[in-house]
């Protein structure tokens, strides 16, 4: 489902960019490292590095949905995961004279078209994620998973640059682990007799 994502996303951008923008850049999701772009990425670029995935606990949903079959039998399946997944939004620029400045530019349109929506658009839902319900939440410039910037791009060997944070939390059936049991119609209640003879 993450790559179903990551198309997700790109749909997003190319429907809420500019059309001078979208029809300039790659949208990419792969690694910022020193090494960027690879062969597959052309500049200018917007690239969305997928650096942590968990569990979103504060959506967490604890009923089972509970059904009857035809037989009469009732299935009970857990509620889906809460998955989060955050992105470093970074952007790529061609022109080495301009560099910062048209990555300024490209970076505030991309966080621009970004905070348009507080859940992603069922129109542009990719996959096993069209068709999802509720609409999946996105959260942008709030504070990132990343402990420490510095060292996070130290580790990658490239230059620090202007980045910013974005998340979306999609659900996750978890397979196999759905209960079926008979109906239950009738309570028996027991009652023991105290010994006192009273």
């Amino acid at each position: 489902m993450i790559d179903d994502l990551d198309k997700t996303v790109d749909a997003l951008l190319r429907r809420s960019l500019p059309p001078g923008i979208v029809n300039q850049v790659s949208i990419s999701f792969a690694t910022p490292d020193g090494n960027f772009p690879p062969a597959s990425v052309t500049l200018p670029a917007i690239d969305l590095f997928l650096y942590d995935i968990r569990e979103d606990v504060e959506r967490r949903d604890t009923e089972w949905l509970v059904e009857r079959t035809p037989t009469g039998e009732i299935n009970r399946t857990p509620p889906e995961v809460r998955i989060e997944c955050s992105y470093l939004v970074t952007a790529w620029a061609k022109d080495a004279v301009t560099q910062s400045q048209d990555e300024h530019y490209l970076l505030g349109e991309t966080m621009k078209a970004m905070l348009r929506y507080s859940r992603i658009p069922a129109e542009v839902l990719q996959g096993a994620l069209a068709n999802k319900l509720p609409l999946l939440p996105t959260s942008t410039l709030q504070a990132g998973r990343l402990q420490s910037p510095g060292e996070f791009w130290q580790a990658l060997g490239g230059k620090p640059k202007a980045a910013f944070h974005y998340s979306v939390t999609f659900g996750a059936e978890i397979r196999g682990t759905a209960e079926l049991g008979p109906q239950v119609t009738d309570k028996l209640l027991k009652f023991a007799q105290s010994g006192n003879g009273g």
